[in-house]
């Protein structure tokens, strides 16, 4: 079996699934990626080889840059990079939480191991024996990498109109807003209020407004961020 799923609780009190990746989607993101920096290193190398010694000083930084945060910086502001986005992957922590600056360092730094003694061969293996699919940065930097799965579910939520998030909501939190409109009706009035509350930073409020927020933010996530 190529891939898994793994099943984690938020603090909601919510259940989400993730799709782990396994190494063949995650080797051709890592072809696209490589493909994207070759064309930004021959760009660079055209360009400022022509300014002599100071161009080959830059040519030299850039290709540092790039090698090294390229990676880091798409996946701590999108959560996946240009490569990883054809193919629906996506990074995050081992509890479905979006991935942050130290983590994707400790990953990415680390690809230097998983690379020995070539051509990634004991990431591969790391990955191989491991149910998550983790090489060795994802294991010292406690990340995963997942399928979006964007579109595959067709939530059943109560009639609502949908009212705009009041900030971008990643995927994970997308998710549970969901599910939370999706059980509401099997929860207790005290339970559905008391989850909610725990929202009231998003939704700045409390009680039975702070729920119908949270489910009129569900309702617009369903049509894709558009209003009715």
């Amino acid at each position: 079996m190529l891939d898994t799923i793994r099943a984690f609780e938020t603090p909601e009190g919510i259940e989400l699934q993730l799709h782990v990746a396994g190494p063949v989607s995650r080797a051709a993101a890592w072809l696209v990626d490589s493909l994207i920096r070759a064309c930004i290193y021959i760009a660079f190398t055209i360009i400022f080889s022509l300014l002599g010694k100071m161009g080959w000083g830059i040519i030299l930084l850039v290709y540092f840059i790039v090698e090294w945060f390229y990676p880091v910086l798409f996946e701590v502001l999108k959560g996946t990079t240009p490569g990883k986005k054809l193919f629906n992957l996506w990074v995050c922590h081992d509890n479905g939480t979006p991935i942050g600056w130290q983590a994707s360092m400790v990953r990415n730094l680390l690809r230097v191991a998983d690379f020995l003694p070539f051509l990634y061969v004991l990431g591969l293996i790391s990955m191989l024996i491991n149910r998550d699919f983790k090489r060795l940065g994802d294991i010292a930097a406690g990340t995963l990498v997942v399928y979006r799965d964007e579109g595959e579910r067709n939530y059943n939520l109560p009639e609502q109109k949908p009212l705009p998030s009041p900030q971008a909501l990643r995927l994970v939190e997308q998710r549970a807003i969901l599910e939370f409109a999706e059980r509401g009706e099997k929860l207790s009035y005290e339970r559905r209020i008391e989850l909610s509350d725990i929202l009231e930073e998003l939704t700045t409020h409390k009680g039975d407004k702070g729920q119908e927020h949270l489910l009129r933010y569900a309702s617009w996530i369903q049509r894709g961020g558009e209003q009715a």
